[in-house]
C-alpha cells in the first residue's frame, strides 16, 4: 500500500475483526534506509514502505495504538481520561 492513511485505516480494521490472529511488525532496513511495516493475519497481509523521517510520528501513533489495543484497552477511550484530567487540574 502507497498511502499512509489507507494504510492506516486498513492495518486498523484488520486488527479489529481479528485481534487473537494479527501480528505487527516493524523492520528498519539500514542498506537502502527504509522502514517497513506490516501487518497480517496469515490471510491477509498489509505492507507500507517508506523513508521519510516525517512518517515516524505516523508510524510512533500506530505502534501506540496496537500495544495499548492488545492490552485490552481503548486507546480513544485512554485519550479522553488524559485530556479530563489534565482539564480538572
Amino acid at each position: 500500500i502507497e498511502d499512509w492513511d489507507t494504510f492506516y485505516a486498513e492495518a486498523e480494521k484488520l486488527y479489529l475483526d481479528h485481534p487473537a490472529h494479527t501480528r505487527y511488525s516493524l523492520k528498519y532496513r539500514h542498506t537502502d534506509g527504509k522502514v517497513l511495516l506490516k501487518v497480517t493475519n496469515d490471510r491477509v497481509c498489509l505492507q507500507y514502505q517508506t523513508d521519510q523521517q516525517q512518517d515516524l510520528k505516523r508510524i510512533e501513533k500506530l505502534n501506540n495504538i496496537f500495544i495499548t489495543r492488545m492490552c485490552g484497552r481503548d486507546p480513544e477511550a485512554d485519550a479522553a481520561e488524559g485530556a479530563e484530567g489534565s482539564a480538572s487540574k
